[in-house]
């Protein structure tokens, strides 16, 4: 047999022009911060500073808040849908166009591998806006109640794993309703939101209609805080969507809030392995497991999971870990050092508690942040890998031996964002979907998107969705709602 070498296919970052400093983007221009301190955005793969950004104060979020205001008074809410719609399909045309640009960008800000920036991120983002340029002018048509209108000023706060897809998650809709927006991008990933933000500049939407600022967590809590704000659209960790909730409680501030997620792949005996496999690698491997709806927890029947771990096991060793650059990387760096940490202090933890850990043995780059495919079994359903959410390339075995008993081992957890069903028996999924505690239920398959699609979740995973008619309806007020 023929032996061959490994070849490295590296993505040009020449494409990319990072400027050495960035400003906000405010009323349609990018100006200067009047307070905070500037902080540096890194390559998580290489530690490489790749600029310097601006730290918006409240001073600036409430410039941003007044700008949208503004043009959501004297411009966007008195434009017909149908021209709206045009503005949105210019912005998903350019997004189309640039997205070499966009995909080279959020690999070297975000780690992630560029072919999945490349291949699933960008043209998402742009479909996004190409849905909801749709929708624009047929809000009365998408049964949201009577008379649908704007809410008016809408704050945004997106998180780190997905931020060019996360942006198009909110703004698309908020835009087709006739809202204007404030955004905040997570303080780790904010250079395609700025890039974004020259697109917009390029399509020529109005000033003011999309306005974003930069920061960490004083800057989004400032937004939450903001008496202008009409509506908040966070995507994030459970325990930073209580303390928005418990902000705006009593306030007339509307809230959807996609947080957490520990969701349950489950493989029944007669699913087919090899393809339940490749299911799980992509639930749990995709984006280094930066996925709220991972696929962390493996439920998996009982005759079978000796197999399923073998074919697993043998799966893993063949993935590539490395230069996200590299088109043959499938998994890229951690984002940032802190969520490393926290990844080992959890694997620890399932250690200490008895789980069986084993990983993939590959060869890791000497800088950046870097974390092997890790596979647990013997987990118990109290161990900690079990409950929390790892946010990393880790999944935890569980075994079942009836249908039964897969139900409530999935559903024993706060969170309910996920779940996927591996069977040959249609009725079989029908029933597990209409019995699982998850906003998404895939079937024979696992983290699948597409913007005409609702998401979201239940108990800690949020309220609210996003995507869909569905995810329409958190942007408009109805009836003689004031």
């Amino acid at each position: 047999m023929p032996t061959f070498e490994y070849a490295p296919a590296p993505e040009s970052r020449a494409v990319v022009d990072i400027a050495s400093s960035y400003g906000l983007f405010i009323g349609g221009e990018f100006v200067e911060a009047t307070g905070g301190t500037p902080f540096k955005t890194v390559n998580p793969a290489t530690e490489e500073v790749l600029a310097e950004v601006s730290e918006a104060s409240a001073d600036d979020v409430d410039a941003a808040v007044r700008a949208a205001r503004t043009a959501y008074t004297r411009v966007w809410s008195r434009m017909s849908g149908a021209d709206r719609g045009k503005y949105l399909y210019r912005i998903a045309r350019i997004i189309q166009e640039r997205a070499r640009e966009l995909a080279v960008l959020e690999t070297l800000d975000n780690g992630k591998p560029i072919k999945e920036s490349r291949d699933v991120d960008v043209p998402l983002a742009a479909a996004h806006f190409f849905y909801h340029a749709g929708w624009a002018d047929k809000l009365g048509y998408a049964s949201l109640g009577a008379d649908p209108r704007p809410l008016g000023v809408v704050g945004q706060v997106i998180p780190w794993n997905f931020p060019l897809l996360m942006l198009a998650w909110k703004v698309a809709p908020a835009l087709a309703c006739g809202n204007t927006v404030v955004l905040k991008p997570a303080e780790t990933t904010p250079l395609t939101a700025l890039l974004f933000a020259e697109i917009c500049r390029q399509a020529e939407l109005p000033p003011g209609v999309v306005n974003i600022v930069t920061g960490a967590g004083a800057t989004g809590q400032a937004i939450v805080d903001h008496p202008g704000i009409d509506k908040l659209a966070f995507t994030g960790s459970t325990n930073v969507g209580k303390m928005i909730a418990r902000s705006i409680a009593g306030t007339r501030k509307k809230a959807t809030l996609e947080l957490g997620g520990k969701g349950a792949n489950i493989v029944f005996d007669d699913a087919p392995l090899d393809q339940a496999v490749e299911g799980i690698v992509t639930g749990i491997f995709f984006n280094q497991g930066h996925v709220c709806c991972a696929g962390s927890r493996l439920l998996v029947q009982e005759n079978v999971a000796d197999e399923v771990v073998r074919r697993l096991k043998r799966r893993l060793g063949t993935l590539r870990v490395g230069d996200p650059m590299d088109k043959n990387t499938d998994v890229g760096a951690i984002n940032s050092k802190a969520q490393l940490d926290r990844i080992a202090a959890l694997t620890e933890a399932g250690e200490a508690e008895g789980a069986q850990r084993w990983d993939s043995g590959c060869e890791l780059p000497t800088a950046g942040y870097w974390f092997r495919p890790t596979v647990f079994t013997d987990v118990a359903q109290s161990h900690r890998i079990a409950q929390e959410e790892i946010f990393g390339p880790v999944v935890s075995v569980l075994t079942f031996r009836t249908p039964g008993e897969a139900v409530a081992k999935a559903n024993n957890t706060p969170y309910g964002l996920s779940a996927g069903v591996w069977t040959e028996k249609g009725s079989r999924i029908l029933w597990m979907a209409d019995q699982l505690r998850a906003g998404v239920v895939w079937a024979n398959t696992f983290n699948k998107f597409d913007p005409t699609s609702p998401f979201g979740g239940y108990k800690e995973s949020g309220y609210g969705r996003e995507g869909g008619r569905h995810g329409l309806e958190a942007y408009v007020k109805t009836g003689s709602e004031q």
